[in-house]
């Protein structure tokens, strides 16, 4: 009896109940693309050369300071620049961990390594 009771007080009183206002969240746009990766090659003679992507790819052979110069351009204008480091197969793997600490001694947040099957 109380069950039946209770089923019926709830099929009177549900089509009653208002619906609550939901307030959506309006579809904004994102923050700003993210921008191409910069490319730090690292040859077989341990020379540096860095590959712009943003600005179609091409190869600039650089020292380590232009490289750190180069860098700081970039961080300025966008701090959460990608830096990628790919380099050759047969070169020593301290070569790679100079350019690394290079990297963090800027504050480089997104630091990324590149194999290289060929």
């Amino acid at each position: 009896d109380v069950m039946l009771v209770l089923l019926v007080i709830f099929m009177v009183t549900a089509p009653m109940m208002n619906p609550g206002q939901i307030d959506l969240p309006s579809v904004g746009k994102s923050a700003t693309p993210a921008a191409a990766p910069l490319e730090v090659m690292i040859k077989k003679d341990a020379t540096l050369v860095l590959r712009d992507h943003a600005r179609g790819g091409a190869e600039k052979p650089v020292s380590q300071d232009e490289l750190t110069a180069m860098l700081k351009q970039k961080l300025l204008k966008n701090p959460e620049q990608a830096v990628v480091i790919s380099a050759d197969k047969k070169i020593r793997y301290e070569e790679v961990i100079k350019v690394m600490d290079m990297l963090q001694q800027q504050n480089v947040k997104k630091v990324g390594l590149l194999i290289r099957t060929r």
